[in-house]
């Protein structure tokens, strides 16, 4: 068995995506030049340097972490990390925008705990299940335990709001719990509590009853609710199968709405046409799939665990974006994984790909 070789083609999909990733942002980023703003370099320098820079440099500083000091240390940067989380409520230091409370500001700078909830929900999830093992099928332990790590962010996140954050943590947490050996009974009472809260936040949350019905009715209100995925689908359409080319994409000047964030891949829709958005959604398949195969030669249910959280976390981030602006799934506002605009999610993804990899070092060799 050989531990020093990270796995290859995990390693390829990963820089496939960041670097694929950075040019469509670049494109992205061209489009503020057509809204009247003059700041397209601190945007990019942001995103390029701080963002895709920064969180290179955690990826390598992950990969050569042995994923196992995780384990023990899951509870408290959990803790940590819900600490993070009631900051954004905290006056002069927290700060809301677009209708959510999920920033806090040091020193100049923003971040966004919520991105950190999801790498650290998952390792305490992986270390909780790979703790009680045998227990797992019980409904007290799996099922309970399962409820006794989402209660606090499904609280917290609620509070802001940021739903499709939650929905990510969940979905990751799940397939936690999933692969660990939950009875198929137990995922399908999971699923039919999700429905009902669904349907409880839609009628307590305006904004969520908003995303559903404009979901299911996208002509209604096409300049108010139903604007962007108007504009998202018109984008996407006009790129044919082949594209205009990089950079040659109109809709990001003037009518499409956050451009270089969870519109991103109209924009790359519109450029590189339904070739090219085809092979982004193959690589993020590809990468999903890699990541399971790492799980499943892990020397340790830990391991294991973890891969299959940040698989399903890195992967599921992407696809719940793309079915969003292809109107298979109502918006969200959640990133496109190495994609999107966003310091705190692009670091925080980043990380989790490093620690991914590094547990493909430990993977059993066929």
């Amino acid at each position: 068995m050989k531990h020093a070789r990270i796995d290859k083609p995990l390693a390829f999909l990963i820089f496939a995506l960041v670097t694929g990733g950075s040019l469509i942002f670049v494109s992205a980023a061209f489009g503020l030049l057509g809204r009247g703003f003059s700041s397209i370099t601190s945007v990019a320098f942001n995103h390029l340097v701080l963002g895709v820079g920064g969180g290179t440099v955690l990826l390598i500083i992950a990969l050569n972490i042995n994923y196992r000091y995780w384990r023990q240390f899951a509870p408290y940067i959990f803790a940590f990390a819900l600490a993070a989380m009631l900051l954004v409520f905290v006056p002069n230091l927290g700060f809301a925008h677009g209708g959510g409370q999920r920033w806090i500001v040091f020193f100049g700078v923003s971040f966004q705990p919520s991105e950190f909830l999801k790498i650290a929900s998952i390792f305490l999830a992986a270390a909780y299940y790979s703790a009680i093992r045998t227990k797992t099928e019980t409904f007290t332990w799996g099922v309970g335990g399962l409820a006794a790590i989402l209660i606090a962010p499904v609280v917290l996140l609620v509070m802001q709001p940021d739903i499709g954050t939650l929905g990510i943590i969940c979905m990751s947490v799940v397939a936690i719990f999933f692969a660990a050996g939950a009875r198929m009974r137990d995922i399908a009472i999971l699923l039919c509590v999700a429905l009902i809260s669904l349907a409880i936040l839609a009628s307590v949350k305006v904004h969520v009853k908003e995303r559903i019905v404009t979901f299911f009715n996208p002509s209604q209100n096409q300049q108010t609710e139903s604007y962007q995925i108007t504009q998202s689908l018109i984008a996407i359409g006009s790129g044919q199968v082949f594209g205009r080319g990089l950079g040659q994409g109109v809709q990001k000047f003037t009518y499409l709405p956050e451009a270089m964030g969870d519109s991103i891949f109209a924009v790359a829709g519109e450029e590189f046409g339904f070739i090219g958005s085809g092979i982004i959604v193959l690589l993020f398949l590809a990468l999903a799939l890699r990541g399971y195969v790492v799980a499943a030669r892990t020397t340790d249910m830990f391991g294991g665990l973890l891969a299959v959280g940040i698989s399903t976390y890195l992967a599921g981030e992407a696809f719940i974006n793309i079915a969003a602006m292809l109107g298979m799934a109502p918006l969200t506002g959640v990133p496109l994984t190495f994609v999107s605009q966003g310091g705190s999610a692009m670091l925080i993804s980043l990380l989790s790909a490093g620690i991914l990899l590094n547990i493909s070092r430990q993977q059993k060799r066929g």
